[in-house]
């Protein structure tokens, strides 16, 4: 049985399906075999994010009112053999989603792969409670920054206050990834610090991605900056995914700024 991961912010534009998209080829990249549900009903971004805008037929509301199977609905992603995209309806709202049929979906997804990752909506609507109900874990993802994160402080009640693990009635595991670092800004006192967010939100750290110019380009054309070897962005991912997938990775400071004056420096120390 495979496990499943919600992945949820507490407002939209924090990053959150640039990680699960990014997440979800990182974990296939381990040869594990992946589902990427879109669960944002109405938006529908995922399926851009992998540049499969064009081969989505059937989505995962025909899936769950059985005018589709399952594997009708899949769709193979073209980066990796491992992974796979269910995407969102753009005719249907959150209003479409009953408890049993997301049950059901989820079960069937648990026993074809090794990883399910769903892309909840933002925020904290019905939509969103539907997608942590059946989670095994939520990935919050969270900038460094108040709005962001006292957003995130209620999805997180929320995720306490509905979602019991079955086995042993405690709440599900959380992780926290914040995203959009700008190490500069940061060390001006600009930009909250990682130990401040986590101090405030108490949940485990799952990774840090520093800001990097190649998302917007890999959110253009659809593939994410995990697999460009010069994004740093994609270098964290990388990381994160390794540890979901049970390697322990260590930690790497990104918030650490070196000036342009003083990167000169040591470049000519080695020259």
């Amino acid at each position: 049985m495979g496990i499943v991961y919600a992945i949820i912010s507490g407002k939209g534009g924090v990053g959150k399906t640039t990680t699960a998209a990014n997440l979800g080829i990182g974990i296939a990249q381990e040869g594990k075999k992946v589902a990427l549900v879109d669960f944002d009903l109405g938006q529908r971004n995922l399926d851009l994010m992998l540049g499969l805008e064009n081969r989505v037929i059937f989505d995962m509301v025909h899936v769950m009112d059985d005018e589709a199977g399952l594997k009708q609905a899949l769709i193979k992603s073209k980066h990796n053999e491992n992974l796979y995209l269910l995407a969102a309806s753009q005719t249907k709202d959150k209003s479409v989603l009953v408890q049993e049929k997301v049950k059901k979906l989820i079960t069937s997804l648990r026993e074809e792969f090794d990883y399910v990752i769903l892309d909840a909506p933002a925020g904290i609507e019905s939509g969103f409670e539907h997608t942590i109900m059946y989670a095994d874990a939520t990935i919050v993802v969270v900038n460094p920054e108040v709005s962001s994160i006292r957003d995130a402080d209620k999805a997180i009640g929320i995720v306490d206050a509905k979602c019991q693990r079955a086995k042993d009635n405690k709440p599900v595991q959380k992780f926290l990834v914040i995203n959009r670092i700008n190490p500069a800004m940061v060390t001006s006192g600009d930009m909250l610090d990682s130990k401040d967010i986590l101090e405030i939100l108490d949940i485990d750290l799952l990774g840090k991605i520093p800001e990097d110019k190649l998302i917007v380009e890999s959110s253009n054309t659809g593939k994410p900056v995990i697999l460009n070897e010069k994004s740093i962005a994609g270098a964290a991912y990388k990381r994160i995914s390794k540890r979901l997938c049970g390697e322990s990775v260590p930690f790497q400071d990104v918030e650490l700024f070196i000036s342009p004056s003083l990167m000169v420096k040591i470049k000519s120390l080695f020259q």
